[in-house]
């Protein structure tokens, strides 16, 4: 085993235990900006009746873009401020967890947004995968992380299955809204909340 490897890994871990009250405190923003971004492409949908393929995948790619580029700009905005490296092994970790699930969503988008199949299934599916990168991401910062991912993989089902049984249709649009614009909003809000208490005591 190469030594300098291992305690690169070392190094690491304990920089990812040192700071995550720091991570736990940067999400805050960076969720609640994902809420709002949500709840408004969700307005826009519904209002401009953006319900074909082409259209709801457009919309919803492009919001997952702006959402990742404004969080990625909070986050480096708050490295800078508390002057840690924005681009840090720690930070490298977590996007290496988190890449897989978000590719693998973005692939099964950009296929139903060309072909039209399976459109009904495709948040419920983004859900899936953005459960399944929290879930990852959240061995590499605060606890929480991973119990929300869990929130996603879990809710999924149960809202494809509660929806069949009571076989009233909903528009994808407003599942969209609910999954990456009202979870994010409470998430953004509980971290905001419980992190002014503890800095309050």
């Amino acid at each position: 085993m190469n030594p300098n490897w291992a305690e690169e890994n070392l190094q690491t871990i304990r920089t990812l235990m040192e700071r995550s009250t720091l991570y736990r405190r940067a999400l805050a923003p960076v969720f609640i900006f994902a809420g709002v971004i949500g709840v408004l492409a969700m307005a826009v949908g519904l209002i401009f009746r953006l319900n074909s393929p082409h259209q709801f995948g457009g919309l919803w790619m492009g919001t997952a873009v702006v959402t990742v580029l404004g969080a990625l700009l909070i986050v480096r905005r708050q490295a800078f401020k508390e002057s840690a490296t924005f681009w840090s092994p720690p930070t490298r970790r977590i996007t290496q967890a988190l890449l897989p699930p978000l590719v693998a969503g973005m692939i099964w988008g950009a296929m139903v947004t060309w072909s039209g199949a399976f459109e009904e299934l495709l948040p419920f599916i983004w859900a899936l995968f953005y459960g399944c990168a929290l879930h990852s991401a959240g061995f590499f910062t605060s606890r929480g992380v991973k119990w929300f991912g869990w929130v996603y993989i879990a809710s999924a089902p149960l809202l494809i299955v509660f929806l069949t049984v009571v076989q009233r249709p909903v528009s994808n649009h407003l599942i969209m809204g609910f999954f990456f614009g009202v979870l994010h909003l409470a998430y953004g809000a509980y971290l905001y909340l419980t992190e002014k208490r503890k800095n309050a005591a």
